[in-house]
Parts: structure tokens; sequence; C-alpha cells
């Protein structure tokens, strides 16, 4: 995550703000942790010591909400990328159509929304190894940390529960944005890609790297 600050505001000081597409103009820096170690970071007012350095003494202010922002822009950068592959016919929904297209191995990613029901979820996630003739592996689809409500306001449809991508490409994009988001709320898991795979945490905010 890259961290960016605003010009100087009335008060003097700089806002730290999340620059999760790293476009922000000037100075940044770049932290690789999860919330529950940010959040001990600026409790602990080290976050605010490392960053002074990191922005050569620039005057800051870290807002209270910043793991917050964080989350919140890391899933937005998520949906943005859902809707993304979704616009360009990469991306189903519907459990009957993403069953019919997974049994055939044309699934690439399998995703199911955090209030999904295990039944439905428990089908695809055969289909999908059926597809894919990986039977008794143990694949299944990565469960989203967003439900069905976040999810169908993201893709404009309405009781969006299980997701699927027929592009190898496309899950490695919606894949890289999910690790952040699963990788900053401390559940990186299994994604459901065609091999299972484990995101693996790295850094501190005590010494971020700046660019």
């Amino acid at each position: 995550m890259r961290l960016a600050i605003s010009p100087e505001g009335p008060d003097g000081t700089c806002t730290v703000l999340p620059d999760v597409l790293a476009r922000a103009p000037g100075r940044g820096a770049w932290i690789g942790v999860g919330r529950a170690d940010l959040e001990i970071a600026l409790a602990k007012g080290k976050l605010k010591g490392a960053l002074a350095r990191a922005f050569k003494g620039a005057p800051l202010c870290i807002p209270e909400d910043l793991a917050d922002r964080i989350e919140a822009a890391l899933s937005r950068a998520f949906t943005d990328r859902l809707g993304l592959e979704f616009r360009s016919g990469k991306l189903l929904v519907g459990s009957d159509r993403i069953a019919e297209n997974a049994r055939m191995g044309k699934v690439a990613w399998l995703a199911h929304a955090a209030d999904a029901g295990e039944d439905g979820s428990r089908k695809l996630d055969q289909a999908f190894r059926v597809g894919r003739e990986a039977e008794g592996s143990g694949m299944r689809g990565v469960t989203l940390p967003l439900d069905r409500a976040a999810l169908s306001v993201a893709l404009g449809r309405d009781n969006v529960v299980h997701l699927a991508l027929t592009d190898a490409a496309a899950a490695e994009r919606v894949t890289a944005a999910l690790q952040r988001l699963l990788h900053f709320l401390g559940r990186a898991e299994t994604t459901g890609t065609q091999m299972t795979r484990q995101a693996e945490c790295s850094g501190t905010p005590l010494a971020p790297t700046t660019n």
C-alpha cells in the first residue's frame, strides 16, 4: 500500500492518505502490513515517526480512521476490477451458468459472497474441481470479504452471490487486487484459481520504503 500526502492545509499540515493505485504525485511511502499491526503502530505513535522520516520532516496529520480509509480503498479497487471484468464479458454470475461452465473446465477463478449459503458454494466448488480434473484435491472457490449486497452494488446486478472468471489473465488481475485486501484484513487465503495458493504477508509499517 502506497501512502501519499496532500498539499498543506489551512493549519499547515499535510494529511496522510492511501494511494492504492500509486498514482498520486510527489513523494510516497510504502507499507506492507495488516490492519491489526497498522492500528498498533498508530496507537503507539510509531507510524507517525516513521512517516515523518519518510516524508522528510513534512508536518503530517495522520487521520484516526486511516485504517478504515485503507480498507475502503482496497475494497473499492477490488470491486472496480470486478466491474471491469464483468463489462468485458469475462466475469460470470448466476449459479446455473457458473456450474455449467465450471463442469466444462472453462472457469479459471471461482468466488462466493461472504454470506453465500454453504450448500450452493459446495456444489459449485465440486463442479469447479470436476472441470479442472482436481477431484479430491480440496480446491475450492474463495470466500470473499464482501457480502452479496456489496457485490450486487459493484456489478449493478441483483443478488450476486457467486462469481466466476473464464479468462486466466483476468483471474490473475482480480486475484492481485483481492490478495491485497485479504492481506490487509489479515485473512490471506487460497483464491480458487487453478492451483490453491497461500498469500504471503511481509513488510513493516515502522520502516516504510519511499519513492
